[in-house]
């Protein structure tokens, strides 16, 4: 049986950002709601805003890939089990919440560095905004109105 949206929103916040604490988790949950309202671009065109596309949708999170650099990757959303609050979070963006301290941002990555880059994802779609715990997260450029 598919996941429900709830269920695969926990996991991919438990996957991706569960040793984050609460702003972190709820920051990876926003990104990925504004990515299913941003009505421009890529993600406009290719999401149809469904959440479920947005968590899925090819190479963008590598929590969502069993395979990594020809490897098992044991931390998926398969193998995720995720606890209250992961569900609270995911209950909350999936109600509308967004975490105003990423704003509209896209995107995010762990650099594993103290420093975030100017840019990011590559070809300059989206400028560095903020950083909260360890993930850079990124705002659109005029360049990304046109993917």
């Amino acid at each position: 049986m598919p996941y429900t949206n709830r269920e695969l929103m926990a996991r991919i916040i438990q996957c991706e950002a569960g040793g984050e604490g609460d702003n972190g988790m709820r920051a990876v949950a926003s990104v990925i709601m504004n990515r299913t309202t941003v009505p421009y671009g890529q993600f406009f065109r290719e999401l149809h805003g469904d959440v479920r596309a947005a968590i899925l949708q090819a190479g963008q999170f590598t929590c969502v890939k069993e395979v990594v650099g020809g490897q098992y990757n044991p931390q998926n959303i398969y193998n995720m089990n995720p606890l209250e609050i992961h569900y609270d979070i995911a209950d909350w963006a999936l109600t509308g919440g967004i975490l105003g301290a990423v704003a509209d941002c896209l995107w995010y990555y762990n650099p594993f560095q103290p420093t975030c880059g100017s840019f990011f994802p590559p070809g300059n779609t989206g400028v560095i905004f903020t950083r909260i715990a360890q993930h850079c997260f990124y705002t659109p450029t005029q360049k990304y109105a046109q993917t």
